[in-house]
């Protein structure tokens, strides 16, 4: 079986999450590999699978057009994945690239994502146990 490239989205409410102060409630996750086993699409608790060799592709929007939201940084066992930053040529629209370096097979590898939100200064990150992760399995 070979190495795919899977695309997480996350769809941040930047008005609500900056209006409550948290990102509970204001954040979703979407990948490209629900066929492939991905469960809890659409929640902030995604859990993607992957197999070693994956390339997992994290990139945001913000619900509201008008509304600035950007990944500043992604938080994840750098055992299971190691994550870095790019930009898309000829543009200032970043990416996170991470490459799965292990199999997970039965463990839930879970991960933060840090946010960038409207004019607030510093980064914004998710809260409590029930963060995204990724786990193995990918069929």
């Amino acid at each position: 079986m070979s190495a795919n490239q899977l695309r997480i989205v996350v769809v941040v409410d930047v008005v609500g999450a900056v209006a409550a102060e948290t990102l509970d409630g204001s954040v979703w996750l979407m990948d490209s590999n629900k066929s492939g086993g991905s469960t809890n699409e659409g929640t902030r608790q995604l859990q993607t699978t992957v197999r070693k060799g994956d390339q997992l592709i994290w990139t945001t929007m913000s619900l509201e057009c008008e509304a600035f939201a950007a990944i500043d940084a992604i938080e994840i066992d750098p055992a299971y994945c190691e994550v870095t930053r790019g930009v898309y040529e000829g543009t200032d629209i970043s990416y996170w690239l991470g490459k799965v370096k292990k199999d997970p097979g039965d463990a839930v590898v879970p991960y933060n994502v840090h946010f960038k939100l409207g004019s607030r200064p510093g980064a914004v990150s998710m809260s409590g146990p029930n963060l995204p992760a990724i786990t193995g399995g990918r069929t």
